[in-house]
């Protein structure tokens, strides 16, 4: 029976057999196969038994659905061939194993490997960066009010120093 096995550090190992002819992949429990990464979408793609085809039509996800590194909408799946999900990779396996050499038959990565990164000096040639957060940023119109009410309440403390030393003067 076909299944896909995930490859990814994490859920290496993790398996879901193809049994019904429709089967949902997502983030998400409402799936048939959950795959909880976030790179994954909540429901990322179907796979879909056609005789003994097996054929993976992407659900409008976020970070694209692959087959050996070729971004699809809708293909065919092959034992062997790798099935990337966001940052997840799966391989179809029919019981048999792929010959060494064919496509899809690497093995996965035995270490962390960084994607891409900023050089330390570029840090200062780039504009903002963009952090998503759970809070809401402050309006440059509060910063405003906030200085602006903070320097007169100094002046005015300023003005009452100034006005008790005089008065204790005479």
């Amino acid at each position: 029976m076909a299944k896909l096995v995930v490859l990814t550090e994490g859920f290496a190992g993790v398996a879901h057999e193809l049994k019904s002819e429709r089967t949902t992949v997502g983030r998400l429990e409402d799936n048939n196969f959950q795959i909880p990464e976030p790179s994954v979408s909540s429901h990322h793609c179907e796979v879909i038994l056609k005789g003994n085809e097996v054929i993976i039509k992407d659900l409008n996800s976020t970070n694209g659905t692959y087959i050996n590194d070729q971004p699809i909408t809708e293909a065919p799946l092959k034992p062997g061939q790798i099935l990337r999900l966001g940052k997840v990779e799966l391989r179809l396996e029919d019981g048999r194993q792929p010959p060494a050499g064919a496509p899809g038959a690497r093995k996965p990565a035995q270490q962390t490997m960084p994607i891409g990164g900023v050089k330390l000096g570029d840090l200062d040639k780039a504009g903002k960066p963009v952090v998503a957060s759970a809070f809401a940023k402050k309006s440059d119109n509060a910063n405003k009010l906030f200085l602006y009410g903070g320097l007169a309440l100094g002046l005015i403390i300023i003005a009452l120093i100034v006005y008790s030393i005089m008065n204790v003067q005479n």
